[in-house]
């Protein structure tokens, strides 16, 4: 197994002379595409072809953050077909009220 081998003295070795040679051993994200840093949404209603998590996985992708409400502090809300009061929130708070098809275009 994997942590077998990590517990072999010879690995164990191999390991600590990486670290001293400045080898960084800690995971990281791979680096993606940001055009979305900094900008949070929030999804209502029924998208035409993605489905909520698929939306969430590319907004997170391109560096967005998703939220489950509404407020001052979002910067679009995604809409589809029969959305409702956090569609009515946006528009009252002059949220950009955006489609599937636009959040395509941001990117």
């Amino acid at each position: 197994s994997v942590r077998r081998f990590f517990d072999l003295p010879n690995t164990a070795h191999l390991v600590g002379r990486l670290r001293d040679a400045g080898v960084n051993m800690q995971a990281s994200k791979a680096a993606g595409d940001a055009r979305l840093a900094g900008k949070t949404f929030v999804l209502t209603g029924t998208l035409p072809t993605l489905t909520r998590a698929q939306a969430t996985e590319i907004i997170e992708k391109h560096g967005g953050k998703v939220s489950g409400s509404v407020s001052k502090k979002t910067d679009f809300v995604l809409a589809g077909e029969d959305a409702g009061s956090k569609l009515e929130k946006a528009n009252r708070l002059g949220i950009r009220v955006i489609s599937e098809e636009e959040l395509n275009e941001l990117f």
